[in-house]
Order: C-alpha cells, then sequence, then structure tokens
C-alpha cells in the first residue's frame, strides 16, 4: 500500500513538474553572433587634419557578439547585446593609418516578434546604446583624443529560424546612433560620427 502511495505520490510530483516546466520553458534565448561594423564616414577635425570628413573614417570590423532574450510574452521580448571592448582603427584614404581607440557597445532593445509559432519568425526591435570609449590613441598627426563615453538611440530588424526543438539560425541587422567629440589637449576640436550598420548572423537556442 506505502509502496502504491509513494508511486502515485511520485507520478503527480512528475506530472507537476512537467507541467511547469511546459509554462516556463522558452522565455530565454542566448544567441551567439559574428556581426560586421559598418560605420559611416563621417570625421569633422575642424581642421586639425586638414582632411575632409570622408577622408578620415573608421575602419569596417568583424566581432563577436553573445546576446540574451527575455520573452515577456510569445511576441514581446527584451534583448541584451553584449561584447568585450573592440579595438577600432581610425585611417585616413591619404595618410593610412592615423591611430586607434577601444569601443565597449552594450545595447539594450525592446523587441516585437511575428509569427512566434512558426519556423520563420521575423522580428524588428529599438531602445538604447551606450558606448564607452577608451585607450584613445589617434596621435598620428596630432595628439588626439575622444570623449569617454556615448548615448544613442539602436534600431534592429532580423529573424530567428528554426532547425531544432531549441535550436535557430539568426539573421539580424542594427543600425546604432554613436558618436564621440574630438579633442586636442582637452578642448574639443570637432566631432567623429560612428552610426554604425551592423549585421550580424548566428545561432541561437531557447530555454
Amino acid at each position: 500500500m506505502k509502496k502504491t502511495q509513494l508511486a502515485l505520490a511520485v507520478a503527480a510530483l512528475a506530472c507537476a513538474s512537467s507541467a511547469f516546466a511546459q509554462q516556463t520553458e522558452g522565455n530565454w534565448m542566448m544567441r551567439i553572433r559574428a556581426v560586421d561594423i559598418q560605420p559611416v564616414k563621417k570625421w569633422e577635425d575642424a581642421g586639425v587634419l586638414n582632411r575632409g570628413s570622408s577622408d578620415v573614417y573608421v575602419q569596417d570590423k568583424t566581432i563577436p557578439e553573445v546576446d540574451f532574450t527575455y520573452f515577456f510574452t510569445k511576441n514581446l521580448a527584451a534583448e541584451l547585446i553584449l561584447t568585450y571592448p573592440q579595438k577600432l582603427n581610425v585611417k585616413s584614404e591619404t595618410l593610412g593609418d592615423l591611430g586607434s581607440f577601444d569601443a565597449l557597445p552594450p545595447t539594450l532593445t525592446l523587441q516585437y516578434h511575428f509569427m512566434p509559432e512558426s519556423n520563420f519568425r521575423p522580428y524588428v526591435g529599438a531602445g538604447i546604446n551606450y558606448t564607452l570609449i577608451s585607450n584613445s590613441k589617434v596621435n598620428k598627426v596630432a595628439p588626439l583624443t575622444l570623449e569617454n563615453d556615448s548615448w544613442g538611440a539602436a534600431f534592429q530588424i532580423g529573424f530567428d529560424y528554426k532547425i531544432g526543438a531549441n535550436s535557430y539560425i539568426n539573421f539580424d541587422v542594427k543600425k546604432v546612433q554613436i558618436d564621440s567629440d574630438v579633442k586636442l589637449n582637452g578642448n574639443k576640436v570637432g566631432k567623429v560620427t560612428l552610426d554604425p550598420l551592423l549585421v550580424g548572423i548566428g545561432y541561437g537556442f531557447k530555454f
């Protein structure tokens, strides 16, 4: 009798656990992406470099990225986009290498996911980007430094394509507002506008 009661209790617990798992499964998704950073060519140096705004630019770069998405509902989610500090090179069409700086750009977006029950799941998002700028060494022509940080809007469009029970291929495009004052001996002498287009492809796992 006791064995029967114990078996029934274990079965009830298993059913309850299964029901709870089904209820909470799929709230989180982690993605790993390769992202190509494509900054705009816009550098206003107030004559310090004696070059046009399209001559001085920040070079494109492909970086690794990881993001965590939490689904409030099947359609509504928030995504935190992370990477480690990235070294970006400053170039001139005529002068060559001008130096570099490090950028750490965490971004938070609120997303709306269409067709959450299908294999193809497009989404759009909008949010905010904070970029921490450090280790500025743009000093080939003049000892220039960049402002320490930047706040700006971020816009996003992409899709997840289901390839397994919890596995997805992801394609994502973001436009992010990033700019920084250019300083010479602590005085503002211009402005660099990055506003990069970020094109990424990667793998996602939902849990």
